[in-house]
């Protein structure tokens, strides 16, 4: 954990101007398509510089974690902007979280498991925090079930796991599914398979 955490913040500073193409094209269309209705007690893990908050609705009350220090410097410099008074920050890591049992409607996520350790571990945490019935809504970038997409994203994963800590190959359907969570709704969204939303159920 510690040496991604050096290496997220490490490129904090650089982080909005390498995403800003994949923001534009991908991202912001997509939070906004899956976050923005959301209401009640929200979650979102890894919310790094903020990107995520402007697409939450007034109504929802929403604490955003991440484990990188700079990272969250620079989202309390957008949320102050921003002039939202419903969104808390909070120094935290998705295995080893603070909340109490039962606290959040919603836990939400965008292409953040790539780059947790010990994903299991931090979806068996997401499931202790959620409510009963509670959700979790999760866009991202998976291993395909194309043999050609996946043997490439094998070969790049210790390029890419070297450099930014990130993972390319990981089967995240399947560490839900391990945590004790019950996916609801899983949707393609982009490169065939490889991005994703899956829709999770504390069970």
């Amino acid at each position: 954990m510690n040496k991604t955490k050096e290496k997220y913040n490490r490129f904090a500073k650089y982080y909005d101007v390498l995403v800003k193409r994949s923001e534009a094209k991908w991202y912001s269309k997509w939070r906004n398509q899956f976050f923005a209705s959301l209401t009640g007690d929200i979650l979102e893990v890894g919310i790094g510089t903020g990107k995520s908050m402007n697409c939450y609705n007034h109504e929802a009350k929403v604490v955003g974690i991440d484990f990188s220090q700079e990272m969250l410097a620079k989202a309390r410099q957008r949320l102050v902007k921003s002039g939202k008074k419903n969104i808390m920050l909070r120094q935290m890591d998705v295995e080893n979280m603070e909340f109490k049992d039962n606290s959040f409607d919603y836990v939400t996520t965008s292409c953040v498991f790539c780059s947790v350790p010990n994903p299991i571990k931090g979806f068996r945490e997401i499931r202790r925090v959620l409510k009963p019935g509670g959700k979790l809504i999760m866009i991202e970038h998976v291993l395909s079930d194309n043999f050609i997409i996946a043997l490439l994203e094998h070969f790049h994963n210790p390029i890419t796991r070297f450099l930014v800590g990130v993972n390319v190959n990981r089967n995240t359907k399947q560490n839900i599914l391990d945590s004790g969570m019950v996916i609801v709704d899983e949707k393609r969204l982009a490169l065939f398979d490889v991005f994703r939303l899956f829709v999770a159920k504390k069970d």
